[in-house]
């Protein structure tokens, strides 16, 4: 068994990370670090509130061991005590301390801090995994013995399962999506007040536009052997927050450079990923997309779970009257598992059978 640490493992996300890592037949998690607050508690401790209540949020039972575990310092945590690390951090605590970590050991990130590096990959299961060999790069480059490997923003984790079988069938020329996005997206601190979200929608979500109208040409780019060359495909995106626990919506509206049908998008889609599949990785889905006829699909309360929380489900694919070899369609994603904590977990199944070859 390789041993994990999850850094940042007070917070949603590192919450989902230890669920997704319970009774995995390849990892066990051997350290929970967060901040200094937390450093030196029984995890089960650290994540009480001042008033003594518990900011346990999944819905799972937190295990024995696990909620007795003691929280070590993320500062001064030493990564040659593990063998991977979930970083689950905040990005300006990641900028700092992913460096640091991955000197020894690779970090598997949910984190913005490195995405952007030219020789750093943003993987997403069976989207992109011959950009793995970027990281030889990184460590070449950095002179790493690991290395940092960042999921995308979680607002993305569906659209580009979903545009890249149309991107390989059709070729994609432009992209217009507005996202309806849950509230667990913006963390528990400072989180949303329930007066803020009750009977309403925020049309404004700081800082996300630009990460999603940028990281999908890269997601979706070509490895060159030393960098990721762009998608040329343009992306015009509006991302709101709803009054929804778990589960991103996107509306996507995609321009494609050769002419096709509704139906040619949901067979291409529907047949997308058999062979990602096929690897048999412990955290992915027997398949990547869930394509439904239903008009009134997918909604999040219904589909999100799909796949363990690992299929994006796509629907209402219809012709676009105004644009130009026009599809538009609804998609749908776990945000704080595919999107984050699971996302990453695959990433790093994939890394260690095909990249690392510990397993």
């Amino acid at each position: 068994m390789l041993k994990i640490a999850i850094v940042g493992a007070t917070g949603i996300v590192g919450q989902q990370a230890i669920v997704s890592l319970i009774g995995h037949p390849w990892f066990k998690i051997e350290k929970l670090v967060a901040s200094e607050r937390s450093a030196g508690k029984k995890y089960i401790d650290a994540l009480k509130d001042p008033n003594g209540s518990s900011r346990w949020w999944c819905t799972e039972e937190l295990p024995p061991d696990i909620a007795n575990m003691s929280v070590e310092e993320a500062a001064s945590f030493d990564a040659t005590s593990v063998d991977i690390i979930f970083s689950t951090m905040d990005a300006g605590a990641a900028k700092e301390l992913e460096p640091k970590y991955a000197k020894t050991t690779p970090v598997i990130s949910t984190a913005s801090a490195f995405r952007y590096e030219d020789d750093t990959p943003i993987l997403v299961g069976g989207v992109n995994m011959d950009h793995a060999p970027l990281l030889a790069v990184q460590q070449k480059n950095r002179g790493w013995k690991g290395f940092v490997s960042p999921k995308p923003n979680c607002t993305i984790a569906g659209l580009v399962v979903s545009l890249k079988p149309l991107q390989d069938a059709f070729g994609v020329k432009q992209v217009v999506m507005v996202s309806q996005q849950a509230m667990s997206g913006a963390g528990r601190t400072p989180g949303l007040s329930a007066m803020d979200m009750t009977e309403n929608i925020v049309p404004y979500i700081p800082g996300e536009e630009p990460k999603v109208e940028s990281e999908p040409q890269k997601i979706l780019g070509k490895f060159t052997g030393k960098t990721i060359q762009n998608a040329a495909f343009g992306i015009s995106a509006t991302c709101t927050r709803v009054p929804v626990l778990d589960g991103h919506m996107v509306c996507a509206f995609v321009q494609t450079e050769k002419k096709c049908s509704p139906e040619d998008v949901k067979k291409a889609m529907a047949e997308y990923g058999r062979d990602f599949a096929e690897l048999h990785l412990p955290s992915s889905p027997g398949h990547l997309i869930d394509v439904t006829d239903d008009p009134f699909r997918p909604q999040p309360r219904m589909d999100r779970e799909k796949g363990g929380g690992m299929t994006v489900t796509v629907g209402r694919i219809r012709k676009d009257p105004v644009i130009q070899n026009g599809i538009k369609y609804v998609c749908l994603a776990h945000n704080t598992k595919l999107g984050a904590a699971k996302g990453a977990l695959q990433t790093a199944e994939y890394l260690v059978k095909n990249f690392l070859k510990l397993v």
